[in-house]
């Protein structure tokens, strides 16, 4: 069944943001995807809107963003790069004001500890280790988190993330907002979970953590 809503995906071309716009398109939903090299897309499909840019340009970020009413965050920091990720996101976020866009939906590591934490030891280490060996990664992903809990005007939620498995194997997906519930999750796995949880306001101005 057709939906009138249409979908910015960012990200779109890594192993999470292309099962996000299938499994978008399975539910009707249009989509409009950000590609930095159209001619390297390693997958091709009718249904999505291909916007050439960067994402670190605005004018990129609007281009993709325009008459769109949801936007799914999945970009990933390219390598041996200095991380932008708060950067990125508050860009997005300016963006989505002016054009009157409300919902966002953002990914991050199960790495990312807010206060509100109740982590298990073995999370807790692994988390340290994560800021030792990737302090400036670290850095800016709180930055990210700062500026979310600051913005109350989007209904933003941010999804943490266990190891990922490059996998079509679907399992029940558990849920939890104090703790890692597993230690891996699939694609189509986070791609469901995004997708369903679209309309939902229970994980609103939140930062689930799902595994398998």
């Amino acid at each position: 069944m057709d939906n009138p809503c249409k979908i910015a995906i960012i990200g779109g071309t890594g192993k999470v943001g292309r099962h996000i716009a299938t499994r978008a398109i399975e539910n009707g939903y249009h989509v409009r995807m950000l590609v930095r090299n159209p001619d390297k897309l390693l997958y091709k499909n009718d249904k999505i809107e291909i916007v050439k840019g960067q994402v670190q340009e605005i004018e990129s970020i609007r281009e993709l963003l325009k008459d769109c009413q949801v936007v799914i965050n999945t970009f990933g920091q390219p390598p041996k790069e200095e991380p932008i990720y708060s950067k990125v996101t508050t860009t997005i976020f300016n963006v989505m004001e002016d054009l009157n866009i409300s919902r966002y939906i953002g990914v991050s590591g199960g790495s990312l500890t807010i206060k509100e934490d109740k982590k298990s030891m073995m999370n807790r280490f692994g988390a340290k280790m994560f800021a030792v060996f990737f302090p400036k990664m670290m850095q800016d992903k709180n930055l990210e988190w700062e500026f979310l809990t600051n913005n109350r005007q989007i209904k933003w939620t941010l999804i943490r993330l266990p190891f990922v498995k490059d996998s079509l194997t679907s399992s029940q997906i558990k849920e939890n907002l104090t703790d890692m519930p597993g230690t891996k999750i699939t694609n189509q796995d986070i791609a469901t979970f995004i997708i369903d949880h679209i309309d939902s306001t229970k994980y609103m101005h939140k930062a689930p953590f799902i595994a398998q």
